[in-house]
């Protein structure tokens, strides 16, 4: 179930609820009964564990350097 924000403007204040997606949005702030407004908020994506296009399509640095000799024929 997601968690909703809601903002009273009356009372300024700031809430959230857990909510099924099918139940109906909050009309009232349950302090001062005034309407509130449901607010969109910002999700977070974390990229965690292996086998991302991060993970084996970067290059690491120094690799190259490190494979490079520096012989001379004499």
């Amino acid at each position: 179930m997601p968690i909703y924000e809601y903002h009273c403007p009356k009372c300024e204040k700031h809430f959230e609820v857990l909510q099924k997606m099918s139940d109906e949005p909050l009309a009232a702030c349950p302090d001062c009964h005034a309407q509130v407004k449901r607010l969109v908020s910002q999700t977070s994506f974390a990229l965690k564990g292996g086998g991302w296009y991060k993970d084996g399509y970067t290059s690491s640095k120094g690799s190259g350097d490190a494979k490079k000799s520096t012989k001379k024929d004499s």
